[in-house]
């Protein structure tokens, strides 16, 4: 059996796992942060080298042919070592930030404590480049390799293409400041709330997507909103500032919150969840696993 014409890159073997776990080129030169041309020019010389085709391309994206299935194999074990190497030789790697894609709620009420909590137990800095975007956006992003994993809205209509872990509960509550007529009530009905124009988040926040659709199922809609703003820090000063009542996330009401009394519709709630996005765990980098593991241990503890 003749020898190889050179040694095998591990760059090409990445870039090959990459390519059969995400079923795309293009996403998978999004996540390695290459042009699309030099990763097909990667697959070019492995094929080249194995002196068979490894992938069969067609317009639903890319499957790997049954040369490519047993290299995966192979290649994954040999990754996985390599890692194990990267992570004695640099200390999981403290270069290339981890890119988390996270919804605005997870990014100001919910992820500042754990991300601290994960530098302190850490020898060496690990830099993480937030990208705070509605839910859907978020999915956007690590669907297409733009960010390694993310944390959004689980959405009614069930997991799409991306794996989905359970990440925390909520509830969409009506956040009521003193001085407004509802803040001595224990219970809104439900007439009333969709009668009175409230500070909401923009129309394609889960927030608001939430309890519209609840409504929607009882024949109802809200009326016009006072104040349409596009985070939820934004939406609490508005509502104290407006002496109004707004449509919020539970978890951003906290201690430093009394000037505004949680309330919620008679007989409804506006019940939701927070799910880990994940493309393929298979080809995140060290550090980024590091990180997803590390907030897996903050869902089991919490």
């Amino acid at each position: 059996m003749a020898g190889l014409v050179r040694s095998v890159d591990l760059a090409e073997l990445r870039a090959f796992c990459a390519a059969v776990d995400l079923g795309s080129l293009g996403r998978a030169a999004r996540l390695l942060r290459v042009s699309q041309p030099a990763l097909s020019k990667r697959m070019r010389a492995l094929e080249a080298l194995a002196g068979a085709p490894l992938l069969e391309r067609s317009p639903r994206g890319i499957t790997p042919t049954g040369a490519g299935e047993r290299l995966y194999v192979e290649a994954r074990r040999l990754l996985q070592q390599a890692d194990s190497v990267e992570e004695l030789l640099a200390g999981l790697g403290d270069d290339a930030p981890v890119r988390l894609a996270v919804s605005h709620t997870i990014a100001e009420f919910v992820l500042p404590g754990p991300l601290v909590e994960f530098e302190l137990q850490r020898r060496r800095h690990l830099s993480v480049e937030l990208l705070i975007a509605n839910s859907i956006v978020v999915r956007e992003l690590v669907s297409d390799g733009r960010a390694e994993f993310g944390i959004a809205a689980a959405e009614k209509g069930g997991p799409g293409p991306l794996h989905e872990e359970a990440f925390c509960d909520d509830e969409v509550i009506v956040a009521v400041p003193e001085g407004h007529p509802w803040r001595e009530r224990r219970e809104i009905p439900l007439r009333e709330l969709v009668r009175m124009p409230m500070v909401m988040r923009d129309p394609s926040a889960n927030t608001r997507r939430v309890v519209e659709a609840e409504l929607a199922e009882r024949g109802l809609e809200l009326a016009p909103p006072l104040a349409e703003v596009g985070s939820t820090s934004a939406a609490k000063e508005a509502a104290l500032s407006e002496g109004a009542p707004a449509l919020l996330s539970r978890l951003a009401i906290g201690r430093d919150d009394a000037a505004l009394a949680i309330r919620r519709p008679r007989g409804l709630r506006f019940t939701r969840s927070f799910v880990l996005l994940l493309g393929a765990e298979e080809t995140l980098a060290p550090p980024a696993r590091a990180l997803l593991d590390h907030l897996r241990r903050v869902i089991t503890q919490g």
